[in-house]
């Protein structure tokens, strides 16, 4: 039997606390012109279409997305700076809505 510590098993390399590691993936796929939506990054197989909801409702009050309706996002310039790696995500706060 193995005696390592399950836990190790599911530690996630995120660079923020509050990320996930689909957060990334989603907002690789926001910069397409053609994915807007939770069920647009369900289709591309990146995860549920509720999952993708919550996450995207997360990386906006981050600054990462921008609502542009219900259900509807966009990337924002800080969400494309954070991708090019211009931007520490540990050091974002979050908008209270």
């Amino acid at each position: 039997m193995d005696d390592t510590n399950s836990d190790e098993e599911y530690e996630w390399d995120v660079p923020a606390e509050w990320m996930t590691p689909v957060d990334d993936d989603i907002l690789e796929l926001m910069r397409e012109d053609h994915i807007f939506d939770p069920d647009h990054i369900e289709e591309e197989g990146v995860c549920r279409s509720p999952d993708a909801a919550y996450r995207c409702r997360e990386l906006s009050k981050r600054g990462l997305l921008k609502k542009q309706g219900i259900g509807m996002y966009d990337i924002t310039e800080l969400g494309e700076r954070y991708l090019a790696g211009e931007v520490d995500p540990s050091e974002l706060e979050a908008d209270d809505e």
